[in-house]
């Protein structure tokens, strides 16, 4: 028998996947991108990807956000960062063209699937019960759903950023992912 907590965990692996595909053309030189009238870049949008995941898979499995992943203090300038810092990535921030101020883009991309795997381990072995707890989420006032349905709108919040890296592809004039 399939348990909902299956179906949403394959779910949200499966965008590791699917974000990866779109990622083929970034390098370095690229991963800080930011075309006209395009909101975010790559480096950003997998980072805030990877907080906003680990923010659900923390109310799922208690444990704190990963520092090695998604950081609270800032790293020296002028030294590549390892990490996220959190207020960088952060929902209303701003994407920065600064290089030391992401991680290359193949730690990006760690830091994101890593991301994915905890919250799909944490669906995974959570209870219904757990599933079905009411989770506040979003602006002062939205009224609480149950983490099920927030976990549901991670896959699509992924699906969503995963479309603003396709429109920058198609502004960089990368080869399409399907030829």
């Amino acid at each position: 028998m399939l348990r909902a907590q299956d179906v949403l965990a394959a779910s949200v692996l499966s965008t590791k996947g699917l974000l990866a595909r779109y990622l083929a053309g970034f390098d370095e030189s690229t991963r800080l991108a930011q075309p006209p009238n395009l909101p975010n870049h790559a480096a950003w949008s997998l980072g805030h990807l990877a907080l906003t995941l680990h923010r659900v898979a923390e109310r799922l499995d208690g444990s704190p956000m990963p520092e090695r992943d998604i950081s609270n203090t800032i790293e020296a300038r002028g030294t590549p960062a390892t990490s996220f810092h959190r207020d960088d990535v952060a929902f209303g921030s701003a994407p920065a063209l600064d290089h030391d101020r992401y991680p290359s883009l193949a730690r990006c991309q760690q830091i994101y699937d890593a991301a994915c795997d905890r919250l799909a381990a944490a669906v995974q072995s959570a209870s219904d019960e757990a599933l079905a707890a009411p989770t506040v989420w979003g602006a002062p006032g939205t009224p609480p759903i149950p983490i099920y349905l927030l976990v549901a709108r991670m896959i699509f919040h992924n699906g969503a950023h995963t479309g603003q890296i396709a429109d920058m592809r198609r502004a960089l004039g990368f080869r399409s992912v399907f030829a």
